[in-house]
This record gives structure tokens, C-alpha cells and sequence, in this order.
């Protein structure tokens, strides 16, 4: 693999966790669900992979909230993500969104 290749996978990872949460009615979902989430982006790293992303995300970016259920982590999109997603600001370490293309 290519030097800095983990930085852009987890950029891209991030990315689709914040598309993800920005696709939910209340900007919310579990751990377990974004797994699923990313393995449909060909990202199959696991539960602990997916938490470490979260925190970074929370900790680093303030893009999401994490809540603990259990032994869930809830994520919540923040109004810092959910601008990143809809292009109103960019968050380093973060994937930039495709503009859209028309068809």
C-alpha cells in the first residue's frame, strides 16, 4: 500500500459515517448499524474500527455526539458535520463530498 493510504481510508470512512447520520430522520445511529453501513462501502474493518472513527469524529472534528447505551455508542450528527456533508465547511481529516452530477 501506498505511504498516508490509512489517512485517506479513514477519511473516506469518515465520510460515509457523517452521510450516513445526516440520512437518519433524527441524525442518529448505533455503532453496530454503521458497521453495516460502511461494509456496503467495501470499509470492513469491524465494531472497534467503527468506535475509534466515532471518537475521532467527536473528539477531533466535534461532528458528532457519542452517547453510550449499554454497550452500544450512539452517534449524533452534529450541526459542524451536517455542514461538512451539505458543502458549508470543511473538516480536516475528513473526506470532502462529490458535488452532485446531473444526469
Amino acid at each position: 500500500m501506498f505511504e498516508g493510504f490509512s489517512d485517506h481510508y479513514d477519511a473516506e470512512a469518515r465520510l460515509v459515517i457523517l452521510k450516513a447520520l445526516a440520512g437518519e430522520i433524527d441524525y442518529r445511529l448505533s455503532d453496530s448499524m454503521l458497521v453495516t453501513m460502511l461494509e456496503a462501502f467495501a470499509i470492513k474493518r469491524g465494531r472497534e474500527y467503527v468506535r475509534n472513527q466515532l471518537r475521532w469524529l467527536h473528539n477531533s472534528a466535534g461532528a458528532i455526539r457519542v452517547t453510550e447505551a449499554g454497550t452500544a455508542l450512539i452517534a449524533e450528527l452534529t450541526e459542524a458535520g451536517l455542514d461538512h456533508v451539505e458543502f458549508r465547511r470543511i473538516l480536516d481529516g475528513v473526506k470532502r463530498p462529490s458535488p452532485s452530477r446531473s444526469a
